[in-house]
């Protein structure tokens, strides 16, 4: 927040141009910038510093640019001028309604592909899928979203190319978009679980386990996943913030008035309020996910303790 705060400052040029136009007067310039509190001292006010102490001090920029963050008081956007808490509760829901059945249908699905494929290690399925894995891995993201754009929704007909709707008419706007979050994440994620998974399935206990007759299914899905859980939570759990904060290019390109479309267009007409808004918050979630992680690593093993 604070490299933020210094880089928009220091190559942003003034905002209160970026508010009110390059062609706007003296005065109007002036205006705005007592209106949002630019005419301060950018870093410590000294000057009020010799009248008021320490409160005259920090009356600065970027004092106030801390404590209104802290305060969740994120003021308005320069380009739309509406509050930008009620701009985020807004696009919060698009972003969670294209993020969180990726999730739920990739985790799985992962998952599942990466305890069968180490369970036959070594043979051509294993290795055919490994080089399915490394070629999806290779794609960019962007050739997915505008090869199922153009084939899917285009040449098919079978999706809508753009938009979005509020209530139940949503869905048929997000099956696209999540069908192409789920089918590009798959190959770095079986990569991913399929190295953890292999280090339990050599492990002395799943030798026991399968020593006193335990089915196959019952090795991988009870013994080797219940032991793999502590890098699939810390996957899974730093995942969250995102989330929330969206997907930047599926929602760029299909429309969808989420966080990260927010993002993008904040970045793309410099709205620095909105983008320190999206930081912060990004920042507060990352924390708050690294704790969920910590407190499930407890759940899930019992060798971990929290003190």
């Amino acid at each position: 927040m604070v490299i933020l705060f210094i880089l928009f400052h220091l190559v942003g040029g003034d905002p209160a141009i970026e508010m009110a136009g390059k062609g706007a007067s003296a005065e109007t310039l002036e205006q705005v910038r007592r209106e949002y509190g630019f005419d301060k001292p950018l870093l410590v006010n000294l000057h009020a510093f010799e009248d008021r102490g320490l409160a005259g001090l920090v009356d600065s920029q970027f004092f106030h640019h801390i404590w209104d963050s802290v305060t969740f008081d994120f003021g308005k956007s320069y380009r739309s001028r509406r509050d930008i808490t009620e701009i985020i509760r807004e696009g919060a829901i698009p972003s969670l309604s294209l993020t969180v059945p990726i999730l739920l249908l990739g985790l799985p699905t992962a998952l599942a592909v990466s305890l069968m494929v180490a369970y036959v290690r070594g043979t051509l399925a294993d290795r055919g899928l490994v080089v399915l894995c490394v070629l999806a891995m290779s794609m960019p993201y962007l050739s997915y979203i505008l090869f199922a754009q153009w084939f899917f929704a285009y040449r098919l007909d079978r999706f809508p190319v753009f938009g979005y709707e509020e209530g139940w008419a949503k869905i048929e706007y997000l099956i696209l978009p999540v069908l192409i979050g789920v089918v590009s994440g798959l190959g770095a994620e079986v990569r991913f679980y399929r190295t953890v998974i292999l280090d339990e399935v050599h492990a002395d206990y799943v030798r026991t386990a399968r020593a006193k007759g335990a089915s196959a299914h019952r090795v991988l899905f009870k013994h080797v996943l219940k032991n793999a859980m502590i890098p699939v939570i810390t996957r899974v759990v730093l995942a969250i913030p995102f989330l929330f904060l969206g997907s930047l290019l599926l929602e760029r390109f299909f429309g969808i008035p989420g966080l990260g479309y927010l993002t993008i267009e904040a970045i793309h007409s410099r709205d620095y309020p909105v983008i320190s808004a999206m930081t912060f918050i990004g920042a507060l979630l990352y924390v708050f996910g690294l704790i969920v992680t910590d407190i499930c690593y407890a759940l899930v093993d019992p060798r971990v303790e929290l003190r």
